[in-house]
């Protein structure tokens, strides 16, 4: 047992109030949630998108993300539920979320209302991003403490050692701090480099998202080899498989805004602008493009 590992001697559950459980997960959850809504919209906002607008797309996003994040964990943990499938809404409380899941029902969640709506789809992609990346930074917090994700042994001297009776980690092993250590870390590097480097480089709209679904597959990626308790399709993780997919979708929607970046905002075209006073013109930044 490694001296210098990190002791996390935290109950996961904040406290119990008769039926209501409140767990740091999903404290945490909630403030990320609420962090990244708030990021989205002031994003929305300064690229011309009015704010109620920006907080409908919210309200439909972040439920779907939930209802997503629910069935993708039961997709991979199918076994636990083929016999009860009322289990699937009634246990909910006894936690059981996969991120991957949240990303893809938020996503199109709120992909399907800015096609409904009609709305400059690219652009409302952009600002969501850092939003989602802020919350999901935030709701690692959760997973560091009750240390679900369960990774592989080390001696490292930042590995965690969960020692709590209640923890949902290994107790007294210590191990490789992936979710709530690497993953936070990187979540909150990517953030970085999406609001104070790519935002002020790129000119197509939509490519912000592209380059998050790019960065956060491929950290994902890689992370799935400190992890041991993981679904698999054949000796592949699922989260890998998704990962994969992700990237490579990414590649091809960049490559379709790049010639059809649809609709954008005068605001849009003013930052572009500012930032590329050389450049000219951004992509489709013709009058009958400005929806707003």
């Amino acid at each position: 047992m490694p001296f210098l590992a990190i002791n996390i001697d935290i109950d996961p559950t904040m406290f119990d109030l008769g039926p209501l459980t409140l767990t740091w997960h999903g404290f945490f959850t909630a403030v990320g949630i609420i962090a990244g809504v708030w990021l989205a919209v002031a994003l929305c906002k300064r690229d011309g998108i009015p704010t109620e607008i920006a907080q409908e797309i919210a309200l439909v996003g972040v439920p779907s993300a939930i209802v997503g994040a629910r069935l993708f964990y039961v997709f991979e943990h199918w076994d636990k539920f083929s016999g009860d499938i009322p289990r699937i809404v009634t246990g909910l409380t006894e936690g059981g979320i996969t991120l991957y899941g949240g990303l893809l029902g938020g996503v199109l969640g709120g992909l399907a209302y800015s096609l409904w709506k009609k709305l400059p789809i690219a652009i409302t992609l952009d600002a969501a991003a850092p939003g989602m990346l802020l919350g999901q930074a935030l709701g690692r917090v959760g997973d560091l403490i009750n240390g679900e994700h369960w990774a592989d042994a080390s001696s490292l001297p930042w590995a965690f050692r969960y020692t709590n009776p209640n923890t949902l980690g290994e107790i007294g092993k210590a191990v490789q701090p992936t979710a709530g250590g690497y993953e936070l870390v990187g979540d909150v590097i990517i953030l970085g480099l999406l609001l104070f480097v790519f935002r002020r480089i790129f000119r197509t709209p939509g490519w912000l998202f592209c380059t998050y679904m790019v960065l956060y597959g491929a950290l994902r990626f890689v992370l799935s080899f400190t992890r041991t308790n993981e679904q698999v399709i054949g000796s592949v993780p699922v989260p890998q498989l998704v990962s994969g997919i992700i990237v490579g979708a990414a590649l091809v929607l960049a490559s379709i805004l790049m010639r059809w970046p649809g609709p954008i905002t005068p605001e849009f075209v003013a930052r572009i602008r500012r930032q590329h006073p050389e450049a000219g013109e951004p992509p489709s930044a013709t009058p009958d493009t400005a929806i707003f």
